[in-house]
């Protein structure tokens, strides 16, 4: 099992560990803004997200509208922090949700 998240069409960033980024989706939903790997720093308190979903391309992190913090067992909001160059961590950048 593996951490992994999606971006569903309606902008949903939801969280899962699971083997195939399709586990996380209900039934009807796709997930064409793409998704990848999560973990949870809690050294940072912050999410990190990287990598991208071979089902479903690289995530396109505009799209998310609503985060599923409880699907990542988490009590509530936390900063999301996205490594576009992974693995190489020598860049992140600050995911913004409306």
């Amino acid at each position: 099992m593996y951490h992994k998240f999606i971006i569903t069409d309606d902008g949903v960033l939801r969280f899962g560990v699971v083997y195939l980024h399709r586990d996380l989706l209900q039934v009807g939903e796709e997930a064409s803004n793409g998704g990848g790997l999560w973990q949870y720093n809690p050294q940072m308190q912050a999410m990190q997200l990287f990598g991208r979903s071979f089902d479903f391309g690289g995530p396109d992190l505009s799209a998310i509208r609503r985060v599923e913090w409880s699907s990542a067992h988490l009590q509530g909001p936390c900063p999301l922090l996205f490594y576009p160059h992974w693995p190489s961590l020598d860049t992140v950048e600050p995911v913004c949700v409306i």
